[in-house]
């Protein structure tokens, strides 16, 4: 961790935050806190894994990058579509966030493998920062989400 520049360690692991003080606020905050922390954490995975996406996107299209593979355009377009999709039952009347929130918990943990084909335009560090930040908050996400499902049961 000592190899990882002190400011993004410091905002990538303060960026855990919001999320953990959504399952502090669904798991003890009693039923008026419930609806609202589940919302906010659904926003703060979408923001975060389309954050992502961005990232991605920004790497890709780096000048000294040269040229990357095809993939990671759609890798770096894919999590705002992704996230946007989530959104979609809550409009329509189905079941929402807990399936959503599930949804992008997985992603979230999942998107390591993209981080790991990145590898080769990313700071040495890179992967010694994102695989706790990804892994941190996908299960943050993932206990939230599972929350939500065995209440609604």
């Amino acid at each position: 961790m000592t190899a990882i520049p002190a400011l993004p360690r410091t905002l990538g692991f303060a960026g855990l935050l919001p999320q953990a003080a959504c399952l502090v606020a669904v798991w003890f905050g009693g039923p008026e806190w419930r609806w609202t922390a589940l919302a906010i954490a659904w926003a703060y995975a979408s923001l975060i894994f389309t954050f992502l996406g961005g990232m991605w996107w920004g790497l890709a299209a780096a000048p000294s990058n040269g040229r990357v593979s095809d993939w990671v355009w759609v890798a770096a377009v894919a999590p705002s579509l992704i996230a946007l999709a989530t959104f979609l039952p809550w409009i329509v009347g189905q079941e929402w966030p807990g399936p959503s929130l599930l949804l992008l918990g997985i992603l979230i943990t999942g998107s390591v493998v993209v981080d790991g084909r990145l590898r080769s335009v990313t700071p040495a560090w890179w992967m010694r920062l994102r695989l706790p930040l990804s892994l941190g908050l996908g299960t943050l996400t993932i206990a939230i989400a599972v929350t939500a499902l065995v209440s609604q049961r």
